[in-house]
């Protein structure tokens, strides 16, 4: 990976944070940018971000729109659908000092592209960074007994903190569900 500034170049591949961030970026954002081909089909649950001279200009809905070309760039492009995001397992330690080691299934969706694309630099990992804090907390508070019994009240706890957060962001946490207990 190189990374390369107005002043000067940079090779970072020896680096292993950069390839371990460089993988991760890679795979969330493989997904190529459409072109503006001045009359553009923007497909059904997708919205498309406009910038006009790299400034933001407006949100593109479903339908026929037409772009001037080399001025209208698109910025970002938004699947509308809902999105299941893995969240890695993590230990956590319960308030009778038991670690347990969790991971999860986050599901999102986008209300506000705009927010998306500019309210944080990439929103898939930090809800994900999110998930993972928060579940870690709401754990410390529960003695294992009560994790077992009380997973549902612990699902919803965790989908209001993130959706407190997450609103500036233009997403929406739908729910959330721990797919895993290992002690």
């Amino acid at each position: 990976m190189i990374i390369q500034h107005s002043h000067h170049t940079q090779n970072l591949e020896g680096n292993p944070q950069v390839r371990n961030i460089s993988r991760f970026v890679s795979k969330t954002y493989d997904k190529r940018l459409p072109v503006n081909t001045i009359i553009n089909i923007v497909p059904q649950q997708e919205a498309w971000v406009i910038e006009r001279l790299g400034k933001y200009h407006k949100v593109l809905e479903p339908g026929l729109s037409i772009l001037i070309p080399f001025i209208d760039r698109i910025a970002y492009a938004h699947s509308l659908k809902e999105l299941a995001l893995d969240i890695p397992s993590q230990s956590a330690i319960t308030r009778d000092n038991v670690t347990l080691h969790l991971d999860g299934v986050l599901y999102l969706k986008v209300f506000d592209p705009h927010k998306a694309s500019y309210g944080v630099e990439n929103a898939e990992y930090a809800v994900t960074q999110l998930a993972q804090t928060t579940m870690r907390s709401e754990i410390g508070k529960l003695s294992l007994d009560s994790v077992f019994h009380e997973r549902s009240l612990l699902n919803s706890t965790i989908v209001e903190v993130i959706n407190q957060a997450a609103y500036v962001w233009g997403i929406s946490c739908l729910r959330y569900e721990i797919r895993t207990r290992i002690l």
